[in-house]
């Protein structure tokens, strides 16, 4: 059985800003210039971008969001559990694995401009998942509130907000 640390130094993951582990293994050379893309962006993308992305154990990912859809493909481990709120404030959880007869979907779309989070199904388990952003992952395009930043936006959401954010600035 292959553990998480075998995952972690296997594909060179290093801790994420968000929570979790990543390493970037793709970035299209193809480029989206400023005037192709939606309103909003800052500059040009490149078209896509991919990572494989970890959690272990009791981490999270804090609630956040792109200007960009991100795909998340399930690989290995606990399913994870997917927190999302709409830009109007209408939460969801998908669960992402292979189990189809549990309700699990081993591959899901978040849409552009739509905070979500993430988290480990199981206890002392992990969950691998590879990510795939388009336009491409930019810092310049990644927001990540703090609880309180969160809650004041949706206060009627506070008990699921609480659950995946972070309390820092």
């Amino acid at each position: 059985m292959i553990t998480s640390t075998d995952w972690i130094q296997a594909l060179g993951l290093v801790p994420h800003p968000e929570g979790g582990y990543f390493r970037e293994f793709h970035r299209s050379k193809h480029i989206l210039n400023k005037e192709w893309l939606p309103s909003g962006f800052s500059g040009r993308r490149e078209l896509g971008s991919v990572i494989h992305y970890m959690l272990t154990g009791n981490q999270s990912s804090a609630f956040h969001r792109l200007k960009s859809d991100e795909i998340w493909h399930f690989h290995d481990g606990s399913p994870f559990v997917l927190h999302l709120i709409s830009p109007k404030g209408v939460y969801s959880v998908v669960h992402l694995g292979i189990n189809v007869t549990a309700g699990e979907i081993p591959c899901f779309a978040v849409p552009a401009g739509h905070w979500f989070g993430a988290e480990v199904a199981e206890e002392n388990s992990f969950s691998l998942a590879s990510c795939t952003v388009i336009p491409a992952f930019s810092f310049e395009d990644f927001e990540m509130p703090t609880t309180d930043e969160l809650i004041s936006i949706f206060p009627h959401l506070a008990k699921e907000i609480e659950h995946l954010s972070r309390t820092d600035s």
